[in-house]
């Protein structure tokens, strides 16, 4: 008995009724399709998508890494001996990077493969595309993952368009907000004990402000004080003004708020050196001030000079905000500095603050320049990706750190559920009399 005719008899021993659920089950899911991916998307892409993609990806591996020219000859003086004398003989098959097994993601799937000798990560990242094409995919990106492996994400469909983040309810981990969702579609955090300060540009309706909003929204329910810096009057921050334990609404007040910031920085210290500790976290739960988390809006404001009496407050306020960053991280003092334009021409100190502010976050940019001053020391790789973001894609933004760089977009947060929530959290505001600043 052949393979077919055992098949067939096979088939042929399951119960009638077995085939009709069967028949039922699958016409039921092809049917349910559409209405599945539209409310379940995740259950959508691991029930049907994601085997579909996973098949056509083993199937075109061969011929898409020959086309990509990534597949190298076993024996190429062998070919062409097989050619002559071998009877009609196929040459060998070329040689082919191998994969590892596709595992899916929420909105995707990931593998990884072994580069074969001579290759390198930019041949990959070449390709990209390519295999977008082929799996019919969004879109791929390839990042080295170790010595001679690269890892291979796939996004099946634009997980940016509509970002799904669920809102965040009650205060979470410390000094950890989640501001909307990456590429990948995993959840796009901001992690401010890992990574403590952040430079976030983008021009007008880029979606700077929205990221902000969700933000302070996401920081707001913790025990944490939040200290804002508009120098266009407030028209920014005062949003927040019943959350916030300071708010400078010019340079002169900012100036006196960053010098008093200072000088809570440097208290910590000592009160670190008696203890014996080399940062906030070292202390006692009962003795750990509490974490200050400073939101600088349109920093071009506190650079740009006019006269010499507004030269010494600019150089005044970049010093400070530079103190800040250097001794922020283990006192507990976080910057988050937001900007449309950031560039050396604003002053002599921004390029010496931008080094001290390790997270970058790149929106639609009016100028290349800053796109090269956000991420082109972090990742020059990202720069690219920052320039093609378009005015449809506000909140679309390119956000780089020492781990790598992502694409993201963060979750809508309007300025009434912003001004909500600063109301519900006001009682949480933390009482620094060192910050008050007389209003001028």
């Amino acid at each position: 008995m052949n393979l077919a005719s055992a098949a067939a008899s096979a088939g042929a021993s399951w119960p009638s009724w077995v085939l009709v659920v069967v028949a039922v089950l699958a016409s039921g899911l092809l049917l349910a399709g559409p209405a599945l991916r539209r409310r379940y998307p995740v259950a959508w892409w691991l029930l049907l998508g994601f085997p579909a993609v996973a098949f056509r990806v083993v199937r075109t591996w061969r011929p898409l890494m020959a086309g990509c020219g990534l597949a190298v000859s076993r024996r190429p003086a062998l070919t062409v001996v097989s050619g002559l004398v071998g009877n009609g003989a196929p040459p060998p098959q070329p040689r082919v990077p191998r994969h590892g097994p596709v595992r899916p993601t929420p909105g995707g799937f990931v593998l990884l493969v072994r580069l074969l000798p001579g290759q390198v990560t930019e041949d990959f990242v070449k390709a990209a595309p390519a295999m977008a094409e082929s799996w019919e995919v969004h879109a791929v990106r390839v990042t080295s993952w170790k010595p001679g492996v690269v890892r291979v994400v796939a996004s099946a469909a634009d997980p940016l368009a509509a970002p799904r983040v669920p809102k965040q309810r009650g205060p979470g981990h410390l000094l950890r907000v989640t501001v909307g969702a990456l590429e990948t579609g995993a959840a796009w955090v901001l992690d401010l004990r890992r990574v403590p300060h952040w430079l976030i540009v983008g021009a007008t309706r880029s979606g700077k402000s929205t990221l902000i909003n969700a933000l302070v929204a996401g920081l707001a329910p913790q025990p944490v004080a939040l200290v804002g810096i508009d120098c266009k009057g407030g028209m920014e921050l005062s949003l927040y003004e019943p959350r916030l334990s300071a708010l400078a609404t010019n340079r002169e007040q900012a100036v006196r708020l960053l010098a008093a910031l200072v000088d809570l920085t440097l208290d910590r210290m000592s009160v670190c050196r008696a203890a014996r500790v080399r940062n906030i976290w070292g202390l006692p739960d009962k003795e750990r001030p509490v974490p200050v988390v400073v939101i600088v809006d349109e920093i071009a404001e506190l650079f740009l000079v006019a006269n010499r009496n507004e030269k010494d407050e600019a150089q005044a306020a970049g010093t400070a905000l530079i103190r800040l960053a250097q001794l922020g991280a283990a006192l507990g003092v976080f910057l988050v500095v937001a900007g449309q334009r950031v560039g050396s021409d604003l002053g002599p100190g921004v390029t010496a603050l931008r080094a001290q502010l390790g997270g970058r976050v790149c929106h639609r940019v009016a100028d290349p320049g800053t796109a090269e001053m956000a991420l082109g020391d972090l990742n020059p790789d990202a720069l690219k990706a920052a320039q093609a973001i378009t005015p449809e894609q506000a909140g679309t933004a390119v956000l780089a750190s020492g781990d790598g760089w992502e694409r993201a977009r963060s979750h809508l947060i309007t300025e009434s559920e912003a001004e909500a929530v600063a109301a519900e959290y006001a009682h949480l505001t933390p009482v620094l009399s060192e910050l008050h600043v007389e209003a001028s």
